[in-house]
């Protein structure tokens, strides 16, 4: 029985993405952020279960990813969808859902939110050369998609609880969030090593860059508030491409 509890874990990943989806159909950001971080929590414990248990398989390979398509590349693009139909529209309704579908016409703004999608689209790809990629066992390669989706659903909380004008104007700008649209799908694709949060053992020197980002994460969440999120992504890749750097001058 053991072996299936890894696999049991994956699909409450998958259950809780299923959740966030039909909360942000309505437009819920709250209860989205709430399912996404659910299901990134189980897609971080079922691992740590395979480990532990020495159960791990090419099923539970292949059931993560497909649990992630959802909770980190359906939903985000979702979102994404959703915050570029209020840039275009003006609109914040969680009930305007059931209309968006119905067109008076052609009208290039009309298609703008469907950007979105190319989160999800960029998500898929990722998580399908993640699964026959062998150089990402001990870090990554390109932004990982739980990153991703925390980036994106990140944005409307901003909105909702930073009050500030100046970064509602920011974000409500269909320009912005067209580029954060196609910066996010470009990272989550590049070639750029990012360092990934496994402990082999606890001692400060092997660590030092993870017990770093750690420390610095929970200062910029006590202090940004949702502001941090995006503040604790790029300080991940920059202290991934400083370490690379420091690495390679180590070697050379």
């Amino acid at each position: 029985m053991k072996k299936h509890i890894p696999n049991l874990i994956t699909l409450l990943n998958l259950f809780c993405g299923c959740l966030a989806v039909l909360f942000a159909v309505h437009g819920l950001f709250e209860m989205v952020a709430l399912f996404v971080f659910l299901g990134i929590f189980f897609d971080f414990f079922d691992g740590f279960a395979a480990r532990m248990l020495n159960v791990k398989s090419e099923l539970g390979l292949q059931l993560d990813s497909l649990a992630d398509m959802v909770t980190s590349g359906v939903v985000p693009g979702l979102v994404m969808y959703k915050l570029l139909l209020m840039a275009t529209t003006g609109g914040w309704s969680s009930g305007m859902f059931a209309g968006e579908m119905q067109f008076s016409g052609f009208n290039l703004s009309s298609l703008i939110p469907f950007l979105g999608f190319l989160i999800t689209l960029g998500s898929c790809y990722r998580l399908a050369k993640f699964n026959i990629d062998e150089n990402q066992t001990e870090s990554f390669i390109g932004l990982p998609t739980p990153a991703n989706a925390l980036l994106i659903i990140a944005m409307p909380l901003i909105l909702l609880y930073q009050n500030n004008d100046f970064l509602n104007s920011i974000i409500l700008n269909q320009w912005f969030l067209i580029g954060l649209t196609v910066l996010s799908t470009y990272l989550l694709n590049s070639s750029l090593p990012l360092f990934a949060l496994k402990f082999k053992t606890w001692n400060f020197k092997d660590n030092a860059i993870r017990y770093i980002f750690l420390i610095l994460c929970i200062v910029f969440l006590v202090t940004l508030k949702y502001l941090a999120v995006p503040v604790i992504i790029i300080l991940y890749i920059l202290l991934s491409v400083v370490s690379k750097l420091g690495n390679g001058t180590a070697k050379a």
